[in-house]
């Protein structure tokens, strides 16, 4: 990194920042605690990488000297604006620091949902044995899942999922060679539509980006395909789905259930008629953490501070196909 500029807003302390800073040796590192600091935006106005906590403004992207933008966290939908896809910038992300816990909460989901969890604690709270039909329940060995998006938490949902003796269907954009632990595998650049994985499936997981090309990728057509048998778990994005025929679903059973850790609106608003939606799971965008989340991050980090250096494509790079621009809520 020798002769270049460094701006981070990360928060690191010992050994971790001691870390970044080894990794970056020979560059200017300007340090400041939020991009509302007084000098950052000069000081952004000169740097020619820039590693930040949280998603950055579409401007900070249209500063000319700037070559490499990581931003530390997965999903990377509000950086993923036209701006930040001009010649010669590259934009990067964390994902995979927490993929083996998304995984675990989408099984905490499907476990929950087929056990029928919430009756049977009502039940205990009210001292009471047992819960109608629980004779017809069934677990989650010999059933079908089937997971949209196989990145990081995807493929970690894929080896559990198997271990647990289930038959894994998976579908994402790129074809390619198969995927470990996959037993049959979809894709768009192969002409596969979702919706056989959706006929086929007990559990419907998704775990893809948000883009203009996923935005409600879930609807009417698509929840009746999922059909009465069927459980829809989200792990991506609210707006995936279209929160307005996923609640009619729910209500009118055309889907068995649902797990849900994002929304179209955070926090989901305490009228919204999916808090008390039949068969639901709803946690607060919010999953246990791996034991060293930063420590994973810095491995992302670190890697790709080695990839600069040496010219090599970065990890976890943006491309237009992520592009997440007229849609929008904010």
């Amino acid at each position: 990194m020798q002769g270049l500029t460094v701006v981070t807003t990360l928060r690191y302390q010992g050994a971790h920042w001691e870390q970044l800073a080894a990794a970056l040796a020979g560059a200017e590192i300007v340090r400041f605690d939020s991009p509302d600091a007084p000098g950052f935006e000069t000081a952004l106005a000169r740097a020619n990488v820039a590693i930040l906590e949280k998603d950055p403004p579409a401007r900070f992207f249209t500063h000319p000297k700037l070559r490499w933008v990581h931003v530390d966290h997965a999903g990377l939908d509000k950086s993923a604006r036209p701006e930040a896809f001009r010649p010669g910038l590259v934009v990067t992300g964390s994902a995979g620091r927490s993929a083996p816990v998304l995984a675990e909460h989408a099984l905490f989901f499907a476990l929950a949902l087929s056990y029928d969890f919430a009756a049977f604690h009502a039940s205990q709270r009210e001292h009471r044995w047992g819960v109608p039909g629980q004779e017809q329940l069934r677990g989650l060995f010999g059933r079908t899942i089937g997971i949209i998006g196989l990145g990081n938490t995807g493929r970690e949902l894929a080896a559990r999922a198997s271990a647990f003796g289930m038959r894994v269907l998976g579908y994402r954009r790129r074809a390619g060679e198969s995927v470990p632990h996959v037993d049959r595998l979809y894709s768009a650049d192969a002409g596969d539509s979702i919706d056989e994985l959706l006929r086929d499936s007990d559990f419907v997981v998704l775990a893809l980006t948000l883009s203009d090309a996923t935005h409600h990728l879930i609807g009417p057509r698509e929840l009746d395909l999922i059909g009465p048998a069927g459980f829809l778990i989200n792990m991506a994005r609210g707006p995936i789905v279209d929160e307005g025929a996923l609640v009619d679903a729910l209500y009118a059973r055309r889907i068995a259930g649902a797990g849900l850790d994002t929304f179209a609106v955070e926090p989901l608003p305490a009228d919204s008629r999916l808090w008390d939606a039949p068969r639901t799971l709803i946690t607060p965008h919010v999953t246990p953490a791996v034991p060293d989340r930063t420590a994973r991050s810095l491995d992302i980090i670190c890697d790709n501070i080695r990839r600069f250096k040496a010219g090599e494509p970065l990890r976890n790079r943006l491309t237009e196909q992520d592009i997440y621009a007229g849609k929008r809520q904010d």
